[in-house]
């Protein structure tokens, strides 16, 4: 599996990842289910794994089904919001410290490789208290790299700032934004990109909506695909949408959410023998999206 630099944390990471929001949705009985997925992905060669406090079961699973093998991944989380069992108010200062906390517990590791700030506001951002508690955290050895998670003008004020070491943001090929006003300026700052969304829920090719979550995406497909075939393009709508990200050399790893090995060990086919697409094939959907983004008002959607 191919490995880049994420920005000036120096860390080598898998250029596809595992977001792991889908395992999450798992119970807790569903450890065996959970530890196929994570097991088969390590022995693959993914090393990076991306959860979030707020994900359900994921960071109890993970920690229960792959925390003997801890010194062979590299664990991405996010803290922010209140999750269930939690008393407390979200974006405060208390909020984030005790996520953290319960992140290590619930991983069952004594390090985070990186906390991400789960896609508060610019207000938020301002207040800066949230930020100080995860440079506390760092400094206490709990937390090796901070990062932010998000969209739009928040992340254009979090890639600003020069506080993160990360940006995880929307990008696929009906979401391309980040390509237009992100990814320039974050690595200017030295900063690893972490695609969220890659695939656009595979919402290109779909002959409805695959979820309620992919709606938008849907419409956004819909109409760039109307502007007529595109010639070199795989007929598979995923392949497609996971070429274009990767493509993109601006983005450090790819986030791929998955809970069923099969479709894990086919993205990881694509990426080792069927990957990269054409130029043109690239140059095409960028047309297309700049050509139908601006009277629309497509911006990024979290």
């Amino acid at each position: 599996m191919e490995k880049r630099v994420l920005g000036r944390t120096g860390l080598e990471v898998s250029r596809l990842g595992l977001g792991l929001a889908e395992i999450g949705s798992l119970e807790l009985e569903d450890l065996a289910q959970a530890a196929r997925v994570l097991n088969l992905a390590l022995d693959q060669g993914i090393n990076f794994l991306d959860t979030a406090a707020c994900y359900g079961s994921s960071e109890e699973l993970i920690g229960r089904a792959v925390s003997h093998r801890r010194s062979e991944y590299i664990l991405a989380t996010k803290a922010g919001h209140v999750v269930e069992g939690y008393q407390g108010e979200p974006w405060t200062a208390q909020t984030v410290r005790d996520s953290i906390e319960c992140s290590l517990r619930r991983l069952r590791t004594d390090y985070l490789d990186l906390v991400q700030l789960h896609t508060c506001s610019v207000e938020v951002l301002e207040r800066g208290e949230v930020i100080e508690v995860l440079q506390e955290a760092q400094r206490a050895g709990k937390v090796r790299f901070i990062g932010y998670s998000g969209d739009n003008e928040a992340a254009l004020w979090a890639v600003k700032s020069g506080l993160f070491d990360t940006l995880q943001t929307s990008f696929n090929l009906v979401d391309q934004n980040a390509r237009l006003f992100l990814f320039e300026p974050a690595k200017a700052q030295n900063m690893g990109i972490i695609a969220k969304r890659p695939i656009a829920n595979g919402a290109w090719g779909a002959k409805r909506a695959p979820s309620e979550y992919a709606a938008a995406y849907f419409e956004r497909a819909q109409a760039m695909q109307s502007l007529g075939p595109i010639e070199g393009a795989p007929d598979n709508g995923v392949l497609l949408a996971l070429g274009f990200t990767l493509a993109h050399d601006a983005v450090d790893t790819c986030i791929v959410g998955t809970r069923n090995p099969d479709h894990l060990l086919q993205n990881i086919e694509w990426v080792q023998s069927v990957l990269p697409l054409s130029e043109s094939v690239v140059k095409e959907l960028h047309r297309r999206f700049e050509a139908l983004a601006a009277d629309r008002e497509w911006v990024q959607l979290s």
